[in-house]
């Protein structure tokens, strides 16, 4: 398994707005086109409005790789640009705990 977490903070209200309508676009694609991206959530963040956290989780680098190269993710990671003030990625170790596959 291969997970990371993105946490986006958009500039302002209409900057979320735009950012929304990008996520919205893409998470459909991902969904039909990549069979080696298991999990792709995408969160709002309570005392945080302008900001939002992605959860990733694939099944091993290689489908990361393949998703970074896929049309649709190109064209977000380019046009996301014009709404962030700023964004951190995490790389994550092995998960553990329930619902973890073994």
């Amino acid at each position: 398994m291969w997970a990371l977490v993105v946490r986006f903070d958009l500039r302002d209200e209409s900057a979320c707005v735009g950012f929304d309508a990008l996520v919205a676009d893409l998470t459909p694609r991902i969904a039909a086109e990549e069979p080696g991206t298991l999990v792709y959530a995408v969160h709002t963040i309570e005392d945080a409005p302008l900001s939002r956290l992605f959860y990733e989780v694939y099944a091993d680098k290689d489908a990361f790789d393949q998703h970074e190269q896929c049309e649709h993710t190109k064209r977000f990671l380019a046009d996301r640009e014009q709404y962030l003030s700023g964004f951190r990625v995490e790389f994550l170790g092995a998960p553990h705990g329930k619902g973890v596959p073994r």
